[in-house]
Parts: structure tokens; C-alpha cells; sequence
């Protein structure tokens, strides 16, 4: 399987940045984050790094300002990291795929339990 150097890329921002959120950021805005996944542009210049974070709608919107507003900083991290020309922009979106996952979930309980288990009528 042939990997893209934009793959590779995104996996070690990933792991770094992670590393930086553990060791902790000196802004009270940031939550419990976990970051869920990146995205690299294939030309190297931008990466998206998708989050989550406990907590409510509040504390999502904090998190995502005070994580972009460390980005300048993270971002001279990862260069320390990336032996690369060119250190990628960074942009911090909140991964809104598991509350997606999960409203899926509900919904199909829902389904579930209003089925009375009598499909005889069906076949």
C-alpha cells in the first residue's frame, strides 16, 4: 500500500500535537480535548486538525477559540518536529462525526423499540 507524504504528515502532527495538549497549554479556554483527526493538503501548506472535547456547546466554542489562538505556538512546536521547509498552517475544527455517529445510534433505537418484534404481516 503506497502512502502519501501528506499521510505521514498528518500522522505525526497528530501524535504531536497530542503530546502538546498532554503536557498541557497555558489557556484555562481549553478543555479536555481530544484531537479525533487530521487532514493535510497534498501541497503541505494546511492541516486540519479535527477535535472533540467533553462538555457542552459552551465549552466547545472556548476550546476551539483558545486552541486556534495557541496555533501560532503549536505550530513552532511542530516545526520543531517536521523536518520540513515549510511548517503547515495550522486550523483547529471541532469533529462533529460523533455526535453525528450517536444521533444515528439513538435514531435507530428509536426504530428498534417502536418495532413490536411482530413482522409477520411483512413477509
Amino acid at each position: 500500500m503506497k502512502h502519501k507524504r501528506s499521510d505521514k504528515v498528518a500522522e505525526t502532527i497528530h501524535t504531536t500535537i497530542s503530546t502538546i495538549l498532554s503536557r498541557g497549554l497555558n489557556d484555562p479556554r481549553i478543555g479536555f480535548v481530544t484531537i479525533t483527526g487530521v487532514e493535510v493538503t497534498d501541497d503541505l501548506h494546511l492541516a486540519r486538525i479535527f477535535f472533540t472535547v467533553i462538555g457542552d456547546e459552551a465549552a466547545k466554542k472556548s476550546s476551539e477559540a483558545g486552541l486556534n489562538s495557541a496555533a501560532r505556538f503549536i505550530r513552532h512546536e511542530l516545526g520543531k518536529v517536521l523536518k520540513m521547509r515549510y511548517t503547515p498552517d495550522i486550523l483547529f475544527k471541532y469533529d462533529h462525526s460523533q455526535e453525528y455517529g450517536q444521533r444515528i445510534d439513538d435514531l435507530l433505537r428509536e426504530v428498534g423499540t417502536s418495532n413490536d418484534g411482530n413482522d409477520s404481516e411483512d413477509r
